[in-house]
């Protein structure tokens, strides 16, 4: 294969595809990028078999489709010699002995292939009935529950995301069993069959990084064992992870004892303030106690010192509060929302924290209490 591009062009692409690479190296071909020239334009793949990453440059991106052909080529040191090119048009030429030549004016590299055949087959097939949604409110969700999955491998599923489809309704749920966040999505269509999938978090995060802001839609296909996203050119897939997610439905009560509503910036400033004086040791613990519309946060490290900060707040109703609570799953969980005010709802010291906005239960964050007093 034979072709001239834009340092620019294929550098976007190859920030694509560089995120499918394997990272732990034990099969080397995981390591590649696999390029494929054909009439339309040029196709860049990678895969570590758990996430695969797909992107497409059109002939009219291209300054000179002159050979067509494939070839395989170590992901990471052509990624690095494009990324140090000057922005000036790239020469590359696949020549005899398996080998690919890399030139410009004033550089030249010579890369060994790897064999095409070695790379793995991705099925990247599309279904007729995509799930639609926009970009920026897919990108948003994930990132408002990306953070309370766990990291325990004990527990394979809570290291997913579980994505559950209803008809029109999408809802997006991640737990560590210790806290809890859950977003609700109404979706442009619907669906007949309903869905309930877990998603790796660690491909999330990836697939999250190269989507936009923007208010373009992205096509959800989903299988049995993967999704496949269409964005634009890109195409990524993941694997899903197997098994049953647990039913979280039931943790989030409907009834409250007590509701606040508190100021955001002033609540998470406050609890960041009393986290200084947090030991990790003992899970950073803070305490909150309601007097009246005040509402306190105190904590300490008995060889160092206290805090108290104290918030003006309004509750529904007479009754006072005293719980305890993790300052870093608090300000976690508080931080996704993007409000001036959030509801807080309490049934007790031992049970469930649960963090709202104050108008919808669009977005719901749970943290469970640390028994203190």
């Amino acid at each position: 294969m034979k072709l001239k591009i834009q340092q620019k062009v294929l550098l976007e692409h190859l920030n694509y595809v560089i995120r499918g690479i394997s990272t732990k190296n034990l099969i080397p071909i995981l390591n590649c990028i696999k390029f494929e020239l054909t009439s339309d334009g040029l196709y860049l793949l990678s895969t570590d078999n758990e996430l695969a990453i797909k992107t497409f440059i059109p002939k009219e991106d291209i300054d000179l489709i002159d050979t067509l052909g494939e070839m395989v080529i170590s992901g990471r040191y052509i990624y690095d010699i494009v990324r140090k090119l000057d922005n000036d048009i790239i020469d590359i030429e696949e020549i005899i002995d398996s080998q690919v030549l890399i030139t410009t004016e004033t550089s030249s590299f010579k890369l060994n292939c790897n064999n095409v055949s070695e790379f793995p087959t991705i099925d990247l097939d599309f279904t007729n009935t995509p799930i639609l949604l926009d970009e920026k409110v897919f990108k948003t969700s994930v990132n408002q529950t990306i953070f309370a999955t766990s990291t325990q491998e004990s527990r394979p599923a809570l290291t997913g995301i579980n994505f559950k489809i209803q008809e029109n309704i999408m809802e997006i749920t991640a737990t560590d069993s210790y806290r809890l966040s859950k977003k609700r999505i109404i979706l442009d269509n619907s669906i007949t069959n309903n869905i309930d999938i877990i998603i790796p978090s660690r491909n999330l995060n990836e697939i999250v990084k190269l989507i936009s802001d923007d208010n373009n839609k992205i096509e959800l296909h989903i299988f049995t064992n993967k999704v496949i996203f269409k964005i634009g050119n890109l195409i990524i897939m993941t694997r899903l992870i197997n098994g049953n997610y647990p039913d979280t439905n039931k943790l989030i009560p409907s009834e409250f004892e007590l509701k606040i509503k508190v100021n955001l910036n002033n609540f998470y400033n406050a609890i960041d303030r009393a986290s200084l004086l947090t030991n990790l040791e003992d899970k950073n613990i803070i305490k909150l106690e309601t007097k009246n519309d005040i509402m306190i946060l105190t904590s300490n490290i008995p060889e160092i010192g206290n805090v108290e900060e104290k918030i003006k707040i309004e509750k529904n109703n007479n009754t006072d509060i005293k719980i305890s609570f993790s300052s870093k799953y608090m300000m976690e969980a508080i931080k996704t929302f993007d409000s001036e005010e959030v509801e807080l709802c309490f049934n007790g010291e031992i049970k469930p924290i649960i963090i709202n906005y104050v108008d919808n239960e669009d977005l719901t964050q749970l943290i469970l209490p640390i028994r203190t007093y």
